[in-house]
C-alpha cells in the first residue's frame, strides 16, 4: 500500500510534468528574425579603397513587419553623407535605396515598417547597408544583409 505522502508527491509530480509538457507545446516561438552584416570597402560594386568598416544589425518582426538596426562604422575616408538600405540586390549587384537612414554619426539606429515585399526580399538576403561619403559618393563600405541562424 502507497503512503499518503508518496502517492501525493507521485501526484503532484505527473501533474507538474503534464503541465510543463503542455505549457511548452503552447509557447509561441518568437517571430524575430536577426540579419547581418560586415560592411567593407571590397563589398562595394565597384570596391573601393577605403579602410573603413562597420556592422550591421537588423531584427525584422515577421508578425508587423517592423524593421529595426543599428549600423556602426568607423575609419572612413571622411564624415558620412548618407547611409541606408538598398535593394532587392544580390552580393555583387547594385540597386536602389529601399530604407533610408536618419543621421550620418555612428551608430545609425532607427525603424521602419516594410511591406511584405520588402520583407521577403530583406529575408531572401537581398538588401544591403550602405555608408557612403564625399569621396565615394556612390558608397564607401557596404554588407550584404542575411538572416542569423
Amino acid at each position: 500500500m502507497l503512503k499518503r505522502s508518496t502517492f501525493t508527491k507521485s501526484a503532484f509530480l505527473a501533474a507538474a510534468l503534464a503541465l510543463g509538457v503542455a505549457g511548452c507545446g503552447a509557447m509561441k516561438p518568437s517571430n524575430t528574425v536577426t540579419l547581418t552584416a560586415s560592411l567593407a570597402a571590397g563589398n562595394e560594386v565597384p570596391p573601393t579603397a577605403s579602410t573603413g568598416s562597420g556592422t550591421a544589425e537588423a531584427w525584422l518582426n515577421k508578425d508587423t513587419n517592423l524593421l529595426s538596426w543599428k549600423v556602426t562604422f568607423t575609419g572612413l575616408t571622411g564624415p558620412a553623407t548618407a547611409a541606408h538600405f538598398h535593394g532587392p540586390a544580390v552580393a555583387g549587384s547594385n540597386a536602389g535605396v529601399v530604407v533610408p537612414f536618419t543621421g550620418t554619426t555612428s551608430p545609425l539606429e532607427g525603424q521602419a515598417t516594410l511591406t511584405p515585399a520588402q520583407a521577403a526580399d530583406l529575408l531572401a538576403g537581398k538588401w544591403y547597408a550602405n555608408v557612403h561619403t564625399a569621396a565615394n559618393k556612390g558608397g564607401e563600405i557596404r554588407g550584404q544583409m542575411t538572416p542569423k541562424m
